[in-house]
């Protein structure tokens, strides 16, 4: 009998993880990331929850002649973005659970 209360005790602190994750997950959606590309000519803010929340372009970058490397600059700043937006969310997770890569979870 002894190792049902231990089993419900995981289960215990496994649901105030749980609670506390999505908490964890409500408030970095709320926080920013910035990347930029071309020197700072192509911006790109993304949130917690990995959305692009804006894109800004310097008046000087966008040249019709050649819109190729306005597409590649935003691309780079896109992924630069989502990558530090993930970097944040796997680092405030791994806060709560020391590390441990709880599949699902995150």
């Amino acid at each position: 009998m002894k190792n049902f209360g231990n089993m419900g005790n995981m289960m215990k602190q496994a649901q105030q993880l749980q609670k506390k994750m999505l908490k964890t997950q409500e408030e970095l959606a709320s926080k920013t990331v910035e990347a930029t590309a071309g020197g700072g000519m192509v911006k790109v803010v993304a949130n917690g929850a990995q959305k692009i929340e804006s894109i800004s372009f310097e008046k000087e970058v966008v040249d019709p002649e050649d819109i190729e490397m306005l597409q590649d600059l935003v691309l780079a700043a896109v992924n630069d973005a989502l990558t530090k937006s993930q970097e944040m969310v796997s680092s405030e997770m791994g806060k709560l659970t020391g590390g441990f890569n709880i599949p699902g979870l995150m």
